[in-house]
């Protein structure tokens, strides 16, 4: 679904993304994964709009997006939570849900004042729409509380929730487990299982909780030093003598050995 194509971000002489070539299968939730400084979340911003590569290309079902605007890309159907959640404060969570559909007839004041009644009746269907959202997230007891007044992994449920709001094919997420405490991490992680098994969603998350990663995500990839170290099962990863230096260091086999 998704294909980079040996793409750089350079800030000023730091090579933050140096080279990255990979695939993000349709269907699949791709765990990407790495040690701070990899280049996981500059390559995020590269593939969702954010800034544009340096150089490289960058393919949504073999059309190429390269440097296209995150606008454009949200009506693509590519969608990207953040580590720390974006939402309304002083909107209801419901009002959030409901300010992330898009094409609003509402939003032009033409159809505000000559059609009326096509705005009320698309407002019920999103209304309708946002209700059936916080149900499937099983967040109605906070669905009239100010979205500034949730707590970090709710916040995390609100940004899933406001992709569900749109016909999205894929969905990138920073961190989702930042700031979460394990009964909403694992709430979190259910709700993303089943958009993937019930929904068609695709995704891919960064994450730094391996279990989390061990968890939900088939294939995982690995980034060092901006460029993709390698591929495989979440037991291959955390297996991989290249991946465990990358995260600890060099050397680290060889001061096991001596230990031993």
């Amino acid at each position: 679904m998704i294909r980079c194509e040996d793409v750089h971000k350079n800030f000023g002489g730091v090579r933050a993304v140096d080279g990255a070539t990979l695939e993000l299968a349709a269907g699949a939730i791709t765990g990407l994964i790495g040690p701070n400084g990899a280049g996981k979340t500059t390559l995020f911003n590269c593939v969702a709009g954010a800034f544009p590569p340096t150089s490289g290309r960058i393919f949504l079902d073999d059309e190429e997006i390269t440097g296209l605007p995150p606008h454009e890309l949200y009506d693509r159907g590519l969608l990207r939570t953040f580590q720390i959640a974006h939402e309304f404060g002083t909107l209801s969570v419901r009002d959030n849900l409901m300010m992330a559909a898009p094409d609003q007839a509402g939003e032009t004041l033409w159809n505000a004042w000559f059609s009326p009644a096509k705005v009320r009746a698309e407002e019920r269907a999103i209304r309708e729409k946002a209700d059936e959202v916080i149900e499937f997230l099983g967040i109605g007891h906070v669905a009239e509380e100010r979205a500034g007044n949730l707590s970090g992994g709710q916040k995390k449920l609100l940004e899933l929730g406001r992709t569900m709001m749109v016909d999205a094919k894929i969905v990138f997420l920073d961190e989702v487990g930042a700031g979460v405490n394990r009964t909403l991490l694992n709430t979190i992680g259910d709700a993303i299982v089943r958009l993937n098994e019930e929904r068609g969603y695709t995704f891919c998350m960064i994450e730094h909780d391996m279990d989390f990663i061990g968890r939900l995500c088939d294939p995982v990839i690995v980034m060092a030093e901006g460029k993709v170290l390698m591929q495989g099962s979440a037991a291959e990863v955390m297996a991989d003598e290249r991946v465990i230096e990358a995260y600890l260091g060099h050397g680290v086999k060889n001061k096991a050995e001596v230990g031993a």
